[in-house]
C-alpha cells in the first residue's frame, strides 16, 4: 500500500467514522473513533474466528502492518500535537503549579516506573510467565507517563479550576518527555547490544537522562526565539504559520539528530510562542489565524491517532492468552499513578494548598494513550514483545474508554455544576486527608 493510499484510507475511515460517532453516539470526538475503530475490529476478529477462510482479516491486518505507527506517532504526529497542545497553555498559570508539575513529571513517573515493574514482575510469575524484571521494567516506563494528547482532548469536554487543569496539561506535557527519555534508557539496558549502556554506572546514566531532557529545552527555547524574531519583524499570518510548521518539523528532526529529548523541546517552544511569542510578535489577525490553524490541525491529527489506535488491535492482540493478566495489571497502574501523585503532592501540601480530591482527580485524569501503544510497537523483536504489546493496549483501552468517559462524572463529584472555583487555591490549608 502506497503513501498516498494510507493518507487517503485514513482521512476517509476518520471522516465515516467521525460522522457516525457525531450523528448517532454524541461521544467525545477522539474517544468515539477509537470506540467504533475498535468495535469494528473486534467484529473482524470475530468473523475471522467463526469463518477462517474468509480473509478479511488478514486482509485489513496486511493494510495496517504497512502503516508504520511507531514512526508516524513518535516521529511525526508527536511533534505536532504537542507543540499544539503547549501553545495553548498559559504560561503564567502553569509557573503557578511549577513545583507540583516538575515533580509528578520527574519523581512521579519515576515511582510509578519502578512500582509497575515490581509489581508486573510478581503478577506475572502468578500467572506462571517467566518475565525478566528488566523487561517488567520496560512496560512499568512505557505506561508510567500520562499521554498528553489523550489527556488534552478530554480536559476540553470537562470543567475544572483552571490551576488545576494547568497541573494535569503541564505534567501531561513534560512528564512524556521524561518518560520517552526513561523508556530508552531501559531498553538499552535490557538490550545492551544498542548502546551498551549496560555498562554504564548508575551516575553516567542519569547524566545522560539530564543531558537530553535539559539539552532538548535549552534547544526548544533556542529554536523558538529564532522563530520569535523572525515573527516579530513580520506581519503576515500565511508566512508565520509557515514558521511555525518549520520550527516544529525542524526543531524535532534536529532533537532526534543530536539524541536529544524531541517531546520537551515541542513543549518549550509551544509555551514560547503561545505566550511570549503570540503577545510581541503577533498582530491580532495574525494570533487569531496562527491559534486557529493549530487548533485545526491538533483535531485532524487527534482523529488519525486515535483512528488507529482503535484499528491496531488487529495487530497487537494475536491471541488471548495473555489478557488475563493483562487486565490484572489495570489495577495496578492505577495504584502506581496514585502513590506518584500521592507523594510529591503530600510533600508539597506542607507549604502549598491544593483542591479537596486533587490525588484522585490527577490519578484518574492520567490518561495513558497512543504514545504507550508507539513505545510498545517500537521494542525489537523478542520473547517478551508480544506480553508487552497485550499489557499496554488492554491499559490503554481502559483507560481513554473507562477513565476518559467517566472524567467528567469524576470531576462533578468534587466540583459540582455551577460550583467549579476559578483557582485551585484556598485561603485556608487543606488538610492532608482532604487531598485524596
Amino acid at each position: 500500500m502506497g503513501l498516498l493510499d494510507i493518507i487517503a484510507l485514513l482521512f476517509t475511515l476518520s471522516a465515516i467514522i467521525g460522522y457516525i460517532n457525531h450523528r448517532y453516539l454524541h461521544l467525545p470526538h477522539a474517544i468515539g473513533l477509537m470506540i467504533i475503530a475498535l468495535s469494528a475490529s473486534l467484529v473482524l476478529i470475530v468473523v475471522d474466528l467463526l469463518i477462517p477462510g474468509f480473509g478479511v482479516d488478514d486482509a485489513v491486518i496486511k493494510a495496517l502492518t504497512s502503516i508504520d505507527f511507531p514512526g508516524i506517532l513518535l516521529n511525526g504526529i508527536l511533534s505536532a500535537l504537542l507543540f499544539a497542545g503547549a501553545v495553548h497553555v498559559d504560561l503564567a498559570t502553569l509557573a503557578e503549579r511549577k513545583w507540583s508539575i516538575g515533580l509528578m513529571a520527574t519523581v512521579g513517573v519515576l515511582i510509578s516506573t519502578f512500582i509497575v515493574g515490581a509489581g508486573t514482575w510478581v503478577i506475572a510469575r502468578m500467572f506462571g510467565i517467566d518475565l525478566p524484571f528488566i523487561w517488567a521494567l520496560v512496560f512499568g516506563a512505557l505506561i508510567s507517563p500520562t499521554d498528553p494528547i489523550a489527556v488534552l482532548g478530554i480536559l476540553k469536554t470537562v470543567r475544572i479550576p483552571p490551576t488545576l487543569e494547568a497541573k494535569i496539561v503541564g505534567e501531561s506535557l513534560f512528564n512524556d518527555g521524561v518518560g520517552v527519555t526513561l523508556f530508552a534508557i531501559i531498553v538499552a539496558i535490557a538490550v545492551p547490544n544498542g548502546a551498551h549502556i549496560g555498562e554504564f554506572s548508575i551516575a553516567e546514566i542519569a547524566k545522560l537522562f539530564a543531558v537530553e531532557a535539559i539539552g532538548g529545552a535549552l534547544l526548544g527555547f533556542g529554536c523558538g526565539l529564532v522563530a520569535y524574531i523572525a515573527m516579530r519583524r513580520i506581519d503576515e499570518h500565511n508566512l508565520e504559520i509557515l514558521i511555525t510548521l518549520a520550527l516544529v518539523t525542524g526543531t524535532y528532526a534536529l532533537a532526534l539528530k543530536m539524541d536529544l529529548s524531541g517531546p520537551i523541546a515541542m513543549v518549550i517552544a509551544g509555551l514560547f510562542i503561545g505566550n511570549h511569542g503570540a503577545q510581541f510578535a503577533m498582530s491580532p489577525r495574525t494570533r487569531t489565524h496562527v491559534f486557529q490553524f493549530w487548533e485545526l490541525l491538533d483535531e485532524i491529527l487527534n482523529s488519525i491517532l486515535f483512528l488507529l489506535i482503535g484499528l491496531e488491535v488487529l495487530v497487537i492482540v494475536q491471541s488471548a492468552q495473555h489478557l488475563p493478566m493483562a487486565l490484572a495489571l489495570i489495577p495496578l497502574v492505577l495504584a502506581a499513578r496514585f502513590v506518584a501523585v500521592a507523594i510529591p503532592i503530600s510533600l508539597l501540601s506542607i507549604r502549598h494548598t491544593f483542591s479537596r480530591g486533587v490525588v484522585r482527580l490527577l490519578t484518574w485524569g492520567g490518561l495513558r494513550g497512543g504514545i504507550s501503544v508507539a513505545l510498545a510497537l517500537s521494542l525489537p523483536p523478542s520473547e517478551e514483545k508480544s506480553l508487552i504489546l497485550t499489557m499496554t493496549y488492554s491499559v490503554v483501552v481502559f483507560s481513554i474508554v473507562v477513565q476518559g468517559l467517566s472524567m467528567k462524572s469524576v470531576v462533578g463529584m468534587f466540583f459540582p455544576s455551577g460550583d467549579s472555583p476559578r483557582s485551585d487555591q484556598n485561603t485556608m490549608p487543606i488538610k492532608p486527608k482532604n487531598l485524596f
